[in-house]
This record gives structure tokens, C-alpha cells and sequence, in this order.
């Protein structure tokens, strides 16, 4: 019997079907999408392979797994349940930088095309996600991960079922994986549920929420972004980064109470689909080989900025070639505060 092949990194997410139409009002349906993917796709252009942990339906396009064992992620952390599952998301851009998740009907006839039979009943891509205790059907367990993924140097927790981001990182923490990051869903961000996101952060070596996370996790409106950053870093995190889009990244070093301004790359911005979640999975590569946040952060806005510049959840691995440049552009303006 042959060995496992070594995994470096592994990402933990969601496998979907994409349905989503551009700024430009073009159409695209069925396409191969996820935050488990795009994420898998930021940490392999600095890493040889990453694995994929995640669960599929037997409706999912049996053609998509070999296109992704082609592109050195590796997909025996997919577990393919006997039955159908819905995997579907929609969106839609009003901007190339705002997107809107609902009602697909009223985007298709605003666009003039006709409405695609297979988003009939379709309502939104994070249904029973919300139970802190127990996985939605997509929902990946402990006994899904592949026993070699638990050698890898680093693990990545995409936006998932509350109980998955609420049981891994200790369970992985347990097993001996050195480096855990996390994106957090936005289904759990609440002001309600602070003692449960302490719960995360507490076992968990770099936090990283978008804004709107952030806004919807506070009670109170935020007008310092930063006084946020500190009361997660307070709450446990050993790292935060505040994700802001265009406008960079606030980074945070919570033991030293260092602060950095990390600015975005200037890209041209096609289709900003998966670049938070790209951004995670280079800055996961990066933490776990230099220890060093502010590099971590560098490499992942240089992942999101490939990202942004086509359309694909697979498109920017063509463009490994201009990884370093863009990183030494970037090292260049980060900002010490």
C-alpha cells in the first residue's frame, strides 16, 4: 500500500456551484466555486499542494474533483454523501466591490435572461449553518479529515457551519496542527454570542473578520475600526486582521500590541468573488512559515489581488509568476502605527 502523500496545509469549507452575474451583467452558471476552494487556491500559490476538507452531494459535477487534483489541491479530505445536497450559491454585483446574495428571480429579469431552472427554491447558500452544536449537511466532522491532513504545518477554517469553526480549532489543536487560522460566518458574528467567538479565538493563532463581521459583531456602532481589532485580541486572539477590502488590512500583534497598516496591491479589479477567502489562505502559507504576521498579511493581499483580476475560482494559479514582485511592492508601503 502506497503512502499518503505529504499535505502541507489544509483548508476547511465549502464546496459549491456557483450562479452569479458580473458588474457587467454577464451570466455565469454552474461554475465551480467555494470559500473551501479559493482559499485552497490563495495558500497553493505558496505551497506545493493543500488539501481540501469539505462535504459534496452526489449532484456535485463529478468532473470538478479531477480539475482541482490537477492544480496540486488535493481532495481526499472530500467526503461525497450518498444523497444530493444543496451546494448552489447565487450572487449578484451591483458594483465590481458590492455584491447582493438574494432574490436571484429579480437579478435574472433585470439582466434580461431567463431564470435558470436549477436556482428553483433556491433561498441562501448558508442555510443550517447557525447551530453552535450540530453540522448542517454540509457540515464537515472530526472523522472527515484524512489522518495524514493532521501533519500538515497549518489549517484554515473558512466562513462554515458555526459548529464546525466552533469545535476544530481546539480538536486541531489537540492533534498537534501547528498553525490555525480563521475567517469567521457572518451567521455567528453577534453581539450575543461574544462568549462563543471567545471560545474560537482562544485556540486559534490569527483571527481574520472582514468588516462587516466586525460592524455586526459590536453592539455599539464602531467609529475606532482599531479599538475593535484590540477587544478581539483581547477576547483571545493571538493575531487579528481587520480584511477592509481596497483599503488594506489593519494587522495586529496582541502579545507585543504592535498595529500595522498593510495596504491593498492596486489591481484591476474584474470579479472581487473569493478574494477574502484567497487573502486567508496565502496569509496562512505565511504565517506558518515565517511566524511573522506582517508577511503573512503581504502575501495575502498579493493572493487577493491576482484573484480580483479574473473571473474563476481557479484563475489566478496561472499567475504564480508575479507573486514575488507584487509582495516586494507591497512589503514596501506596509506601515508600522
Amino acid at each position: 500500500m502506497s503512502e499518503a502523500p505529504s499535505i502541507p496545509f489544509a483548508v476547511v469549507g465549502g464546496l459549491r456551484e456557483d450562479y452569479f452575474i458580473t458588474p457587467d451583467d454577464e451570466v455565469h452558471l454552474r461554475q465551480l466555486g467555494g470559500n473551501a476552494v479559493y482559499a485552497a487556491v490563495g495558500a497553493r500559490l505558496w505551497a506545493d499542494s493543500v488539501g481540501l476538507v469539505a462535504r459534496i452531494g452526489s449532484n456535485y459535477p463529478r468532473e470538478w474533483l479531477p480539475r482541482l487534483a490537477e492544480r496540486g489541491l488535493d481532495t481526499s479530505g472530500i467526503v461525497r454523501d450518498p444523497g444530493p445536497l444543496d451546494n448552489r450559491t447565487f450572487y449578484a454585483y451591483r458594483t465590481p466591490e458590492v455584491r447582493d446574495d438574494l432574490n436571484p428571480a429579480a437579478h435574472f429579469a433585470r439582466v434580461g435572461c431567463p431564470f435558470p431552472p436549477a436556482l428553483a427554491g433556491y433561498a441562501t447558500s448558508t442555510e443550517g449553518q447557525t447551530s453552535r452544536d450540530q453540522p448542517g449537511p454540509l457540515g464537515v466532522r472530526a472523522s472527515d479529515v484524512p489522518a495524514h491532513y493532521l501533519q500538515a504545518h497549518g489549517f484554515h477554517l473558512s466562513p462554515f457551519d458555526f459548529s464546525v469553526q466552533y469545535s476544530f480549532p481546539a480538536w486541531l489543536r489537540q492533534q498537534g496542527v501547528g498553525t490555525i487560522t480563521c475567517d469567521p460566518s457572518v451567521r455567528f458574528m453577534l453581539p450575543e454570542l461574544e462568549a462563543d467567538v471567545a471560545h474560537i479565538l482562544r485556540h486559534v493563532d490569527a483571527f481574520l473578520p472582514s468588516e462587516m463581521e466586525t460592524r455586526g459583531f459590536f453592539a455599539e456602532p464602531l467609529s475606532d475600526l482599531w479599538a475593535a481589532v484590540e477587544a478581539f485580541g483581547a477576547l483571545g486572539a493571538p493575531v487579528v486582521v481587520l480584511k477592509l477590502g481596497a483599503r488594506g488590512q489593519y494587522v495586529y500583534d496582541t502579545a507585543g500590541r504592535r498595529r500595522w497598516r498593510v495596504p491593498a496591491y492596486p489591481a484591476r479589479v474584474v470579479d472581487v468573488t473569493g478574494a477574502g477567502d484567497a487573502y486567508c489562505g496565502g496569509f496562512l502559507v505565511g504565517f506558518a512559515q515565517t511566524g511573522d504576521p506582517v508577511e503573512a498579511a503581504v502575501r495575502g493581499c498579493v493572493t487577493a489581488s491576482l484573484v480580483v483580476e479574473g473571473t474563476g475560482a481557479l484563475y489566478a494559479l496561472d499567475r504564480a509568476a508575479e507573486l514575488e514582485a507584487r509582495a516586494a511592492q507591497v512589503r514596501a508601503a506596509v506601515q508600522p502605527l
